[in-house]
């Protein structure tokens, strides 16, 4: 089988033949690595990269249309997945930018002890959820479980673990109010999403 043919390769990976994308992989990889290299100039976030568009154009590959040429097609999903990256990062340096003014903020209003004091308040106002609704809070946000381990852990479903989690952060922000959501993002940093 010649790989080399642009409509020959296409046509094997839409098929799912492995060899087929053996090949891609040997052919492409370094060359496309070293194009992302140019793009983020850190050599894990180009590998990173590269490795999901491999991945991606697997999962899709019976999308592929063999009048496009493989290469081309490969190069734009290298720079599309950079620009996704970029602007993913970007509101994340956003999102902690804010965080961070918002902190200097609640630092100004009071002594240098504010912030253990607002934590203090945070870890209280935890212990006063209801008892099952903080057990899974704590699993979570604490002890770190994913929502699946908490489910097998309880012997609950998982949208029950999702609907007692949500529960808790209604009942946090409403008690303690704007100023604390930034002690709340500190403490729970991967739920910060949840808190803008």
């Amino acid at each position: 089988m010649n790989f080399n043919d642009n409509d020959a390769l296409v046509e094997n990976l839409i098929i799912g033949n492995e060899k087929a994308y053996m090949f891609l992989l040997d052919t492409y990889h370094r060359r496309l690595n070293a194009y992302a290299l140019t793009l983020v100039n850190d050599q894990a976030q180009a590998q990173d990269i590269v490795q999901n568009v491999f991945l991606r154009t697997w999962k899709s590959r019976k999308k592929l249309k063999k009048q496009f040429s493989i290469q081309s097609f490969l190069y734009k999903s290298v720079y599309n997945e950079f620009i996704n990256n970029y602007q993913k990062n970007k509101a994340m340096m956003l999102l902690q930018q804010k965080y961070i003014e918002s902190l200097g903020e609640v630092a100004e209003e009071s002594d240098e002890n504010i912030l253990e004091r607002l934590i203090t308040v945070v870890n209280s106002e935890i212990k006063n959820l209801p008892p099952k609704c903080q057990r899974i809070f704590i699993l979570s946000k604490k002890e770190g479980l994913t929502n699946i381990e908490i489910s097998e852990h309880l012997n609950v479903s998982i949208k029950t673990v999702e609907a007692q989690i949500t529960k808790a952060f209604g009942i946090l922000r409403e008690k303690l109010g704007k100023k604390y959501e930034v002690i709340m993002f500190l403490i729970f940093s991967s739920e910060s999403e949840k808190l803008v």
